[in-house]
């Protein structure tokens, strides 16, 4: 089904979502500014405005709107570019005021085509700039694509670290890496003298990455400049180069351009047809030094599913088992969690017919009966038996 399809078997550039609890945190402001100072740094950088309802990294880039983009004679999209940086964004298919009224399944199919249908070129990096929340645009770019990981921004306020915990919690439930939390709006920098005094509180972010046990990227002063650049479409780090934001926004863009590699796990994004062995995923190049729900490996003896787990441990899982086990809405109830399945009506020599990633948390699972619509978490594959120790 080409709709769970995650993309062609190209090489992909390391995808980073930015991402926050809720609204008015900069989010899309420090987007744009780590973009920039990557490409400053020699990187091939590309930014996706994720935010289809309220879109505004274009005009913090300084890129006219509401002017179609052009088709590139394979017939994908051509981004527009702006200080080394290409970017897509609803903002570039409709006016300035014109509002983006959309269900659910169309916010999906735009992000799709933001990614998959674009001319992106080789780039090193594409940042996902997020709508602030927990719901259904991170969710379907959780599950449509093998994200890098994710960076969270906050304020120092404590409510807004409390909700930063939220979208924290939200990425490690769907075991995307979280590669930090950004303190931003941490202190005010003078115009006249740049001395930075802290008017919110301080130090919220560093505690807070400190509690969860992930990396501190960095604090970023506010700056009375960064409201002018973002109307004039030139960010900061172009227009005061020299000021306390624009040396952060380096630093943080330093930080994520020489991270650590992606963690172990097998090659997504694919769809494996089993019947042919066409798209059959490869194996992590090493096992043990992943989380243990990390896949590393992915076969069918023809009998069973076998998976191979960063652990070492592996999982053989009959494909009737499976079907049993689907929490899909048809063969559960989704509030109660009951079966609505009735175990008779599953073939005893039913098969696996077509397995797909899903994100980097979950595979998709279709049989010979026609099934499809079943999502199985990691974590739910290594519960559904007990397992054996064996060398991956």
């Amino acid at each position: 089904m080409t709709e769970r399809d995650p993309g062609g078997s190209q090489s992909h550039p390391r995808m980073i979502a930015i991402s926050s609890g809720k609204g008015g945190v900069g989010k899309s402001t420090v987007t744009a500014n780590i973009a920039v100072a990557m490409a400053e740094a020699g990187m091939a950088v590309g930014v996706v405005d994720a935010d289809v309802y309220g879109p505004s990294i274009p005009g913090m880039l300084g890129i006219a709107t509401g002017e179609k983009p052009g088709m590139s004679p394979e017939g994908k999209v051509i981004p527009a570019q702006a200080h080394g940086v290409k970017v897509m964004s609803m903002a570039m298919l409709s006016a300035d005021d014109a509002p983006a009224i959309l269900r659910g399944p169309m916010v999906t199919k735009y992000l799709q085509m933001f990614i998959r249908q674009v001319d992106w070129g080789g780039l090193d990096v594409l940042l996902l700039d997020l709508p602030p929340g927990t719901g259904d645009i991170q969710l379907t770019l959780a599950q449509s694509f093998p994200l890098s990981g994710a960076v969270i921004v906050s304020t120092p306020q404590d409510v807004s670290l409390k909700i930063a915990r939220r979208g924290l919690r939200m990425m490690e439930q769907v075991n995307v890496p979280v590669l930090g939390v950004i303190e931003n709006m941490s202190g005010f920098t003078c115009p006249s003298c740049g001395t930075v005094t802290d008017i919110f509180h301080q130090g919220g972010g560093e505690a807070i990455a400190q509690d969860l046990g992930v990396t501190f990227l960095g604090r970023v002063p506010l700056d009375p400049a960064v409201v002018d650049c973002g109307d004039d479409g030139t960010p900061l780090v172009k227009s005061a180069p020299n000021s306390p934001a624009a040396a952060a926004y380096r630093q943080i863009a330093t930080a994520l351009s020489s991270g650590a590699e992606d963690t172990v796990g097998i090659a997504t994004p694919f769809v494996w047809t089993v019947d042919t062995g066409e798209g059959k995923p490869a194996d992590a190049p090493a096992a043990g030094d992943g989380p243990p729900e990390r896949l590393v490996s992915l076969d069918h003896d023809g009998a069973a599913l076998v998976l191979g787990w960063a652990d070492g441990l592996v999982s053989r899982l009959a494909p009737r088992d499976l079907r049993l086990d689907c929490r899909c809405a048809k063969c559960r109830d989704e509030v109660s969690g009951n079966p609505l399945l009735d175990p008779e009506s599953v073939p005893l020599d039913i098969r696996l017919t077509r397995i797909w990633s899903v994100g980097n948390y979950a595979l998709g699972l279709a049989f010979s009966d026609g099934h499809d619509t079943g999502i199985y978490t990691f974590k739910a594959l290594r519960d559904m038996q007990d397992v054996e120790v064996e060398d991956v």
